[in-house]
């Protein structure tokens, strides 16, 4: 589980090393901010492409192997972006990337965590996963940031801080192959898939399940809302006037949220059921959201708001730690976790591609606090959604039990 915390918590910072490091990584490969853009657009754009195919995968070959391959791949690569080769190639890099993230470890590491754990502790496996992937990018971030200022925010310090990554991505590839255990589909011993492969007809039985689709808009509207935290210091500084340095705060005390939350959701969800913990979540993260649409600017009403945005954080952050884990509670057969897993993926992700362009137009085309609101509010409804759908999966979970 160490294992899979650091390779999961690693792998995504050499795509997005930009997130801390935006003007000395454009300075250092001489881009423009659309080609910055385009970047992470491909990268988006083929990751959401691979996550449907790369279940399948996931269910025909072991985690271990994919694991290990995705790791040594990506860690070698981003040996050579550290280099800062020409738009182009950083263009090919992140298209890549994209192919070895998305359609070689992701789907294998969610089912390499479901393995890990029996059926009582799947919430509290996933959260350990989340929480630690989020302890060790949250840590290894600071520390490189120190690095990186020591060495006096240089061309070459942000090569180290990439060179630096490359190496904990790779050596994440070693250790996995020499610590997970091979769960090839051949070598699995399963009451209803006796060491076979997944056939098509058991993928399209997994695609037919409603559990599966339900699970898909749960992690939409849970991802909506963790992208509508990002405008929580613009909001707090452009709004209610505080100081760059101060609105800040509000992304570091989010930041360290993250290792907290899915930890704690994990047990409670063990305790009191995965989808009926979802869904209080989910109503939790509505409410808040709905409070951020009507709040009144007052200097005096700044520590709810504080408050609310640290609810809705907590919320947000302690279903991304336990929603896979829906996938055991509603029956999904273990040896199509990763067809299952890639489904839920590739619908509950695609907010990764709307959400910062419709918050952008809305926050442009209404300037100030009526911005905010109206981005808020459509968040809102999202989360109702959300929150609908876990309801339904709890009445799904109870007609499970009954029979």
């Amino acid at each position: 589980m160490v294992v899979l915390c650091v390779s999961g918590g690693a792998i995504y910072n050499v795509v997005y090393v930009f997130e801390v490091y935006y003007i000395p990584t454009q300075q250092a490969m001489d881009l423009t901010k659309s080609q910055m853009g385009m970047l992470l657009g491909v990268f988006g754009a083929v990751s959401l492409a691979c996550y449907g195919p790369g279940g399948w995968l996931a269910d025909r070959f072991s985690s271990r192997k994919l694991i290990t391959l995705a790791m040594l791949v990506t860690g070698g690569t981003g040996f050579y972006y550290a280099t800062f080769p020409s738009y182009p190639v950083a263009l090919a890099l992140h298209a890549f990337w994209g192919v070895t993230i998305a359609l070689v470890f992701w789907n294998a590491l969610i089912r390499a965590t479901r393995n890990w754990a029996p059926s009582a502790s799947q919430g509290r496996a996933f959260g350990f996963l989340e929480a630690g992937r989020g302890l060790f990018g949250t840590l290894g971030s600071s520390v490189l940031l120190g690095v990186f200022t020591w060495m006096g925010s240089t061309r070459m310090a942000l090569s180290t801080v990439i060179s630096s990554w490359s190496a904990v991505i790779f050596v994440c590839g070693v250790a996995a192959w020499f610590v997970l255990e091979d769960d090839a589909p051949s070598n699995r011993i399963e009451p209803d898939h006796r060491g076979h492969k997944v056939s098509w007809k058991e993928v399209v039985k997994v695609l037919r399940m409603p559990a599966v689709w339900l699970i898909a808009i749960v992690i939409n509207a849970t991802n909506c809302g963790f992208w509508a935290t990002y405008y929580f210091t613009p909001y707090a500084s452009e709004v209610f006037l505080l100081s760059v340095a101060t609105a800040g705060l509000i992304s570091v005390g989010r930041n360290w949220l993250n290792p907290i939350a899915p930890f704690v959701s994990g047990f409670v969800a063990d305790r009191f059921g995965i989808s009926r913990t979802s869904a209080v979540l989910l109503f939790l993260m509505t409410l808040s959201f709905a409070l951020f649409t009507v709040t009144p600017v007052r200097t005096s009403l700044l520590p709810l708001v504080l408050l609310n945005g640290a609810v809705a954080a907590l919320a947000i952050y302690a279903l991304r730690g336990i929603y896979f884990a829906l996938l055991d509670e509603q029956g999904v057969p273990a040896a199509v976790t990763g067809t299952a897993a890639g489904t839920a993926s590739l619908i509950g992700f695609t907010s990764d591609v709307y959400m910062p362009v419709m918050s952008g137009a809305i926050l442009d085309n209404y300037p100030g606090l009526s911005g905010y609101r109206v981005l808020f509010g459509v968040v809102t409804l999202i989360a109702a959604l959300g929150t609908v759908a876990a309801w339904l999966l709890v009445r799904n979970r109870q007609t499970l039990t009954s029979r």
